[in-house]
């Protein structure tokens, strides 16, 4: 009985001491994964920061503090109200980028660096927006991104943070303002517009008086150039007359004779009843008469009254 009672004893001190063994084991052995950072105090006073790895503690002495993460972190905050250099409150919703580079600082320096860092940037926010008019902070997004970055990189350097950048994901003024806007710019579009088409008429009447006159000039040489090609043409063919019949050294009675041939063409039309011919047509009759051997009558037969003029 007395030995039965004396395993059971020895059976739970090994059990208890397993146990222990095991619980030790678990506290002083860590392993620290990459990007990460572990800071370690020793009987609650800063020891060292630990690295990515295999690390051994000493149990019961020595505290691993909460792992930080040393890659870099998005944290977009709400939309935070801003008023401007003209008085109008815009809301304005931001995005940093931000790294952790000394877990001791982040740890020690500051209690919670992330809601630091959002009312660090809504308070440098409004001191960089409110020395801007509401069209500047529609416009100046990478000038505000600027100055956030180097004014929230220079504050939090203490915590041991780099803030890589700071974005501004939308600028949202009032309704009203909204509303003006959009009047404005469609008013701008329309104005624009009128003035693409008044351009457009004024080419299109510029083009089509410049081809009128161009039309005009061409029809205008064309018939100049036609004149003056029949004028050289009748000149010519005047020319070729005249050199002909004083080739051919026509006699006086041959020239009579086609002088009278003529005379019937003014005759031409039955309205006419009156003749004004030359007076030189009683001397192409003599000579005509000469040569039939006779003479012209005293007065003329029945037809349309002949006149001479001298």
């Amino acid at each position: 009985m007395n030995g039965s009672s004396g395993t059971i004893a020895l059976t739970l001190v090994l059990v208890v001491l397993i146990i222990f063994v095991l619980v030790v084991l678990v506290k002083a052995v860590r392993i620290i994964p990459q990007a990460r950072a572990g800071v370690v105090e020793r009987l609650g006073k800063y020891q060292r920061t630990l690295n990515p790895g295999l690390t051994i503690l000493i149990p019961f002495v020595d505290r691993l503090l909460p792992i930080l993460d040393l890659r870099e972190q998005v944290v977009s905050f709400p939309p935070q109200p801003v008023i401007t250099e003209d008085n109008l409150v815009v809301s304005i919703d931001t995005v940093v980028y931000f790294q952790v580079t000394d877990a001791r600082a982040a740890t020690y320096e500051i209690a919670n660096y992330i809601q630091a860092v959002e009312q660090l940037t809504t308070t440098t926010l409004r001191n960089v927006v409110g020395g801007l008019n509401l069209e500047q902070a529609l416009t100046s997004r990478d000038q505000i991104n600027g100055q956030l970055r180097g004014v929230l990189d220079d504050a939090t350097g203490r915590w041991g943070i780099r803030v890589g950048r700071v974005e501004l994901k939308a600028i949202d003024p009032p309704l009203s303002i909204q509303d003006s806007m959009e009047k404005q710019m469609r008013a701008e579009r329309d104005r624009r517009a009128a003035i693409l088409t008044a351009e457009g008429t004024k080419q299109s009447q510029i083009l089509t008086a410049e081809g009128q006159r161009q039309a005009a000039i061409l029809a205008a040489e064309g018939d100049a150039k036609a004149a003056i090609l029949r004028a050289d043409g009748e000149a010519q063919a005047i020319h070729k007359v005249f050199d002909a019949i004083h080739k051919g050294n026509p006699t006086q009675k041959l020239l009579a004779y086609q002088y009278l041939q003529t005379l019937p063409k003014l005759a031409d039309g039955s309205s006419n009843k009156l003749w004004i011919i030359p007076s030189e047509v009683g001397e192409a009759l003599k000579g005509i008469g000469d040569v039939l051997g006779t003479t012209t009558p005293d007065s003329p037969a029945d037809g349309p009254e002949l006149t001479t003029q001298s």
